[in-house]
């Protein structure tokens, strides 16, 4: 139980800030396969398949939730005053993410070369997505408590798109949100609801019902990728891995008050060790399983 609560707190931190997805945190706690399960049998699973989802997401959620609301009230002003410290630390969890996923997953990868072409496309996925982004804002995503019909509908397939991403051992469905324009505004309406203004409760609803809708709809598709596909999928996993390092780098101008993309002169050597420290030790819990 206890590694459960561990991995649901550090699936939350990752799925509260750009960088790694609480996918990754799952799979390399060695917890992603009955996490997807999980969410499957929860949503088609007989009744025993029911009940035991529900104890093994019950358990991952208490550290989720916890993990959440630290990150919520605490992280968010580090990263809007740290952007760039927070963003090496991030580049960090990627970089030493990589070669742990695909060493876990090397059967996916031997004998599979000619699957590279999912990789590529993972990574021009990401690398577009934040291009086209960061070279046009998109109008009214910033003040999310007076948006628009259209804003509203914006925010819904964001979230839909987010989860998918943070269901995915993947890019982060933060930096989605970032590249989306929608990371910080979303990030203070949900601060904003803890601390009970409710101006921002609609901004939350609607975030929330995207993600319901986006976890409904990609987890069978998910599971199935991974059983019937699951050389093809992990080689677009890893190209979005890669591909979100760009956006990374790229999300300093994404922010309420845009910053310069990060340079060599703004990366910070020390944080990034630092994430590669973490994933090093994450990796440590796994084997104490």
């Amino acid at each position: 139980m206890i590694i459960k609560i561990i991995c649901g707190f550090f699936m939350a931190l990752a799925d509260s800030v750009p960088g790694v997805s609480g996918g990754t945190i799952a799979f390399l706690l060695g917890q992603y396969d009955n996490f997807i399960n999980s969410l499957n049998n929860i949503i088609a699973g007989t009744m025993k398949q029911k009940k035991e989802a529900i104890r093994f997401l019950i358990q991952l959620m208490i550290g989720w939730v916890i993990g959440f609301i630290l990150a919520v009230l605490i992280l968010t002003a580090v990263f809007e005053k740290h952007i760039y410290q927070v963003s090496s630390l991030f580049l960090g969890f990627i970089v030493f993410s990589i070669p742990i996923v695909t060493r876990e997953e090397r059967k996916s990868f031997l004998g599979h070369e000619k699957n590279i072409v999912y990789m590529i496309a993972g990574i021009l996925v990401v690398v577009l997505i934040t291009y086209f982004n960061t070279a046009s804002e998109e109008e009214g995503t910033k003040d999310l408590i007076h948006m628009s019909f259209g804003t509203a509908i914006y925010l819904f397939v964001a979230a839909m798109i987010a989860i998918s991403a943070m269901v995915l051992p993947g890019i982060s469905g933060s930096t989605l949100l970032l590249i989306f324009g929608l990371y910080v505004p979303v990030m203070n309406a949900i601060k904003s609801v803890l601390s009970f203004q409710m101006e921002a409760l609609p901004v939350v609803i609607i975030f929330g019902l995207g993600v319901l809708t986006g976890i409904v709809t990609v987890v069978r598709v998910v599971k199935i990728a991974l059983e019937k596909f699951r050389s093809q999928t992990v080689y677009t996993i890893v190209g979005l891995m890669i591909g979100s390092l760009y956006a990374i780098v790229m999300g300093p101008t994404t922010l309420d008050i845009p910053q310069q993309a990060m340079s060599i002169s703004t990366f910070h050597v020390l944080f990034f060790i630092i994430g590669g420290v973490l994933i090093g030790a994450l990796q440590m819990l796994k084997k104490m399983q």
